[in-house]
């Protein structure tokens, strides 16, 4: 029978947490404008933002919302396509996951990568019944990593207010 690992509550820094993952994109990728498909890159962002979560957690996490993704420039075929991902929040089952998506053009490679999209998720810890579980803290090493911390406590207090102002004008109805 398969044990959940036991995740010990002493935290892991922010670098634990980071995970990259590469892609060339193809002919498959793209919509009918010729460029690469957002669901595509939405599949890809959450693929790496779950493994840095179950990074972080030490075991299964599940996507529990996308809180923001920002297209500002298109992929098309032939990019090769990196996505960073890092744990910048946790609470005490849940953790914000931050990724940025950069492509390098297959025609002017020699370039700086371009940013074409960044995220924030939210994952949950779960065990093997898929019951939310207890995760370790992300610990902050610098202040650029403090910074992402706060900001994510901004982006949660928003998501709860929202729910909170949706649920009592429901009950308001």
């Amino acid at each position: 029978m398969f044990e959940q690992p036991t995740v010990p509550q002493s935290g892991k820094p922010t670098s634990y947490s980071r995970v990259t993952l590469s892609k060339i994109m193809t002919a498959v990728d793209v919509n009918l404008y010729g460029t690469v498909h957002g669901g595509v890159l939405m599949k890809f962002v959450d693929d790496v933002a779950g493994a840095s979560a179950a990074r972080h957690c030490g075991g299964t996490a599940v996507t529990a919302a996308i809180d923001e993704i920002i297209f500002s420039e298109p992929v098309r075929v032939g990019d090769l396509v990196h996505a960073h991902a890092q744990v910048n929040w946790t609470g005490s089952t849940s953790m914000e996951v931050g990724v940025k998506v950069l492509a390098e053009r297959w025609d002017s490679a020699e370039t700086e990568p371009v940013r074409v999209a960044t995220a924030y998720l939210v994952f949950v810890g779960v065990d093997v019944s898929g019951a939310p579980r207890e995760i370790r803290p992300v610990l902050p090493e610098t202040p650029t990593e403090e910074r992402r911390f706060r900001e994510a406590e901004i982006r949660r207090a928003h998501r709860l207010a929202k729910r909170n102002a949706i649920q009592a004008a429901r009950g308001a109805a």
